[in-house]
């Protein structure tokens, strides 16, 4: 502890210890893309089939080679030749298409010269026996498992699980986040300021957009004001989400009104304030089966602190493997001070391999945090790091 704060670590263990992964649906294959399979993705058939070929040329036995042969038929991709091979015959055949029976190689078209219905050999040599045939389950068997269960779903597994035979696919419900933003202070985006003491809302916007391409159904209901009663009415209003995210007021200042609304309506908070830099206002809760995460209301912050708690819970909920974001090295371009009691993530630019500390480190500017594309982790009470010394960092372009 320091002071009383939480370190971040036991905080995203203790979030994420409230969270379980949705139950699993069936749905189309493209309404997957982007979820977490709920179960190992099996083959109800083999690819190929049958044997096939890999190129556009003739079918014959290995035993006739050199040739000649006397061409009987034709085998194309979905119109497959029906007879069987019989010796000194080839069969014209197309890249995809059925090797007919009785043949077992297939020469390659730009090998041989056909005169009539005479097939020869004009290549530096005959293929080996068994060339240019893509054996029947060569790339996978019915039955085979293709991929695990808390797999996410992209383009390539989509392709798979097609040619794999399936039209559906189990994967984990879409999490359901309500978004809250507070403060007398606010207005919508693009609208009018009544006063220099209104400021557009933009953290609401922000969140939504981090949470964009994750397995998510967003509600972001109208802006709130620091009254005790519609907030506690907002709160109850979306206690059926699997998450209620909140920004501003999670403090316990006089107009901090997310605890004691919580509160009010039946919520429990489990923790609040962690050992972090920028973010230390953070609150952690629960109303009814919802998680209630309250995140400060300076932008930075709210980014810092979503990006480090709010995204990891969403994906924990979602049934991904992986929840908590990559922590890379690079060296230090230049000296990062000493640190004190609470873990600082500060920006910087991480160009030519190397990382830079941008020149504002205030938590509610956010052009710096646009300029920045990392995150440099200073731990607890970490000496200064010099210049070409190896720091952690998370990159911010994964996460934009």
């Amino acid at each position: 502890m320091a002071g009383g704060l939480i370190p971040l670590a036991e905080a995203q263990a203790r979030l994420l210890a409230l969270a379980s992964p949705k139950p699993a649906i069936s749905v189309e294959l493209l309404k997957a893309n982007g979820h977490v399979i709920a179960e190992p993705l099996i083959a109800l058939r083999s690819q190929p089939a049958a044997d096939l070929s890999a190129m556009d040329g003739y079918a014959v036995r290995a035993a006739d080679l050199p040739g000649p042969w006397t061409i009987t038929g034709e085998s194309a991709a979905g119109r497959p030749f029906t007879g069987k091979l019989a010796s000194q015959e080839a069969i014209r055949i197309s890249t995809g298409a059925i090797v007919p029976d009785g043949a077992d190689t297939v020469v390659v078209q730009e090998d041989t010269s056909v005169e009539r219905a005479t097939l020869t050999l004009i290549g530096d040599g005959p293929p080996r026996p068994g060339a240019h045939i893509r054996r029947a389950g060569h790339d996978f068997a019915q039955g085979a498992e293709l991929a695990s269960a808390a797999t996410r779903v992209d383009a390539r597994l989509l392709a798979l699980a097609a040619m794999a035979g399936h039209g559906h696919l189990n994967v984990h419900a879409p999490v359901r986040v309500t978004i809250l933003s507070t403060g007398d202070e606010l207005m919508p985006p693009g609208a009018p300021l009544p006063s220099t003491a209104h400021i557009p809302a933009s953290n609401g916007i922000m969140l939504a957009a981090m949470l964009q391409g994750l397995p998510v159904d967003v509600t972001m209901p109208a802006l709130l004001p620091d009254r005790l009663e519609p907030i506690a009415a907002a709160l109850q209003e979306h206690r059926g989400a699997d998450i209620i995210v909140t920004t501003g007021g999670a403090s316990v200042g006089d107009h901090d009104l997310i605890q004691p609304a919580l509160i009010d309506c039946g919520g429990t908070v489990d923790f609040w304030r962690i050992a972090m830099r920028p973010g230390k206002p953070v609150m952690v809760g629960r109303l009814g089966n919802a998680v209630v995460l309250g995140l400060p209301g300076n932008p930075v912050s709210a980014y810092v602190t979503a990006l480090l708690l709010l995204l990891p819970l969403v994906k924990t909920f979602a049934g991904f493997r992986q929840v908590l974001p990559d922590v890379l090295r690079a060296p230090a371009g230049g000296p990062f001070p000493a640190n004190g009691a609470r873990q600082d993530y500060v920006r910087a630019v991480l160009s030519d391999g190397v990382l830079e500390p941008v020149r504002s480190q205030d938590s509610g500017a956010l052009s710096s945090l646009q300029t920045a594309n990392a995150l440099v982790i200073r731990a607890p009470f970490q000496p200064e790091a010099q210049t070409g010394e190896p720091i952690d960092y998370i990159a911010l372009d994964r996460h934009r």
